[in-house]
């Protein structure tokens, strides 16, 4: 009778055991034979796998996997580790009856009896789909994060080089115009001048590549006409692409105008097609395209603001690009061209200004497939293609003025003194703000100011808000190396942009003092 006492317990110990199990509905829980093949199933795997008991008892546990998984042998091997370590615990993709997939966290332990023999094994299942989503977009998040403030943070050391850079151009330039003055008319010399001229020039090139990449450059912005623009400089990209290049430019709907500064369009322009074409050594085909699309159409990473652009793309058939290449392709001075064949200032260079102008550059790429370069530019608020005066109009003639100078760097000052009195003027040099104002105080007769932006303590703006209070009609011209931000009344002054010439200066001189 005791004997059926003990049976009867264990019996109901078991039956609420089983009822226990049964009553989890959150968590697959069933057992396998050594085998792997399945003897008892719960609410919970009906619920998370789609079978009934009837479908799956007798079934092996591996057609839960999906057929790569399978494939690869990744049911046994797990099998294995917990007949060897006693529990197996891992992640991956499991498929449900209806052929749905979820990510699952998968815990088996082996089960043996008294003797330690292997009986079978328990194994729990749970659905972390939403939390491993989760998970992703956070990274997803922190790595955009991360991107963002590692291109500010470039930007902003890029666009400090380039400002040092242009104080250093504005030097040479303007002392090779007093020397080419001054010397006498030798043709060596002359050459020699040429030569030094030129290398100058292509700093200001390279200065101006690494503003457009931190978003510092000064952008004439006006209602461009896409389709016009590319008709126009056709014939220079063939001719920059060479004869084993095929472009060809389908602008198959009207298009409205886009927002963008003409000359750094076409420049980006003859960039994207210049990546393009070394991505294909061997030559091939660029195709040139266009078409209207909404700004949420990239998602909410992009931070695109709301409302119509033009998405101008530019695709070849390439060599591509592997996901690490592509991570890093807009940073400054990256490159995967040869030493001498390229600065890796291209790409960063066309999207700052896709930056600049509201826009975006998008790179896509597939390694052995070829790369579509997507430059998105909003569509203009004028229907009406415009033109924004042009700063080389000829200045009217300007007499003897007496100017004062501006600027912290004394190379700097000492150059623009030199070119202003070569044109005949009279100059005052001062070397920070507090000086300029004293300078100011002590000589009423002052004409014009020309003040650098950039300088410590009091910029530019502020200097000129003080002498303004002082003379409201003071001529006042800011000169920059990049475009600042300005406020208030310094918006409207005119600017004189680093690196300039003696010409610039007639120029700005002439339109300030009229």
């Amino acid at each position: 009778m005791l004997e059926n006492q003990r049976k009867t317990t264990r019996f109901n110990e078991e039956q609420r055991f089983r009822l226990l199990i049964d009553a989890v509905v959150d968590y697959a829980i069933y057992m396998t034979d050594p085998s792997g093949i399945i003897t008892s199933w719960n609410s919970g795997a009906r619920r998370l796998k789609g079978y009934e008991e009837s479908e799956i008892l007798g079934q092996h546990f591996s057609r839960f996997y999906t057929e790569q998984d399978r494939a690869a042998g990744l049911p046994q091997q797990a099998l294995d580790t917990a007949v060897r370590e006693g529990r197996f615990e891992g992640e991956g993709w499991r498929v449900r009856k209806d052929g749905t997939r979820f990510m699952a966290h998968v815990v088996i332990d082996a089960i043996r009896s008294d003797t330690g023999t292997l009986l079978g094994f328990a194994k729990i299942t749970r659905d972390i789909t939403d939390a491993t989503q989760a998970k992703l977009a956070l990274e997803q998040a922190r790595e955009a994060l991360f991107q963002s403030q590692k291109l500010q943070a470039i930007g902003q050391l890029t666009g400090g080089i380039a400002h040092d850079f242009n104080n250093l151009l504005t030097v040479i330039l303007g002392n090779l115009e007093i020397v080419r003055k001054r010397l006498p008319a030798d043709p060596k010399l002359a050459q020699l001048l040429d030569n030094a001229t030129q290398g100058a020039q292509r700093g200001v090139y390279l200065t101006q590549r690494m503003l457009a990449f931190a978003r510092r450059q000064k952008l004439a912005a006006e209602s461009v006409e896409l389709s016009r623009l590319v008709q126009g400089i056709s014939g220079l990209l063939q001719s920059s692409m060479g004869p084993s290049i095929d472009i060809q430019a389908h602008f198959t709907e009207p298009l409205s105008p886009v927002l963008a500064d003409v000359n750094q369009l076409e420049l980006a322009i003859l960039n994207l097609a210049t990546n393009a074409r070394d991505a294909m050594p061997q030559g091939g085909r660029i195709e040139i395209a266009a078409r209207e699309r909404q700004g949420d159409e990239l998602g909410p990473d992009a931070s695109m603001l709301p409302g119509r652009y033009v998405c101008l793309s530019i695709t070849d058939e390439g060599e591509g690009m592997d996901e690490a290449t592509l991570a890093s392709a807009v940073d400054p001075f990256f490159t995967t061209k040869g030493v001498g064949k390229g600065t890796g200032l291209g790409l960063s260079m066309v999207h700052g200004l896709a930056e600049q102008l509201g826009g975006r550059l998008v790179l896509k790429s597939r390694k052995g497939v070829g790369t579509r370069a997507e430059l998105w530019l909003p569509v203009a608020m004028s229907s009406t293609p415009g033109k924004v005066p042009s700063a080389q109009a000829t200045a009217p003639s300007v007499n003897e003025l007496l100017v004062l100078v501006v600027d912290d760097d004394s190379l700097v000052l000492t150059s623009t003194r030199l070119l202003l009195e070569d044109l005949g003027h009279r100059v005052l040099c001062a070397s920070s703000g507090v000086q300029a104002l004293e300078t100011y105080e002590h000589n009423p007769g002052i004409d014009m100011v020309i003040t650098d932006m950039a300088m410590p303590q009091m910029d530019g703006a502020h200097l000129a808000k003080l002498l303004r209070d002082r003379q409201p009609s003071l001529p006042i011209v800011l000169a920059t190396g990049y475009a600042e931000r300005l406020e208030g009344f310094a918006t409207q002054l005119p600017r004189l942009t680093k690196p300039f010439k003696q010409i610039d200066l007639v120029q700005i001189i002439g339109q300030t003092m009229k």
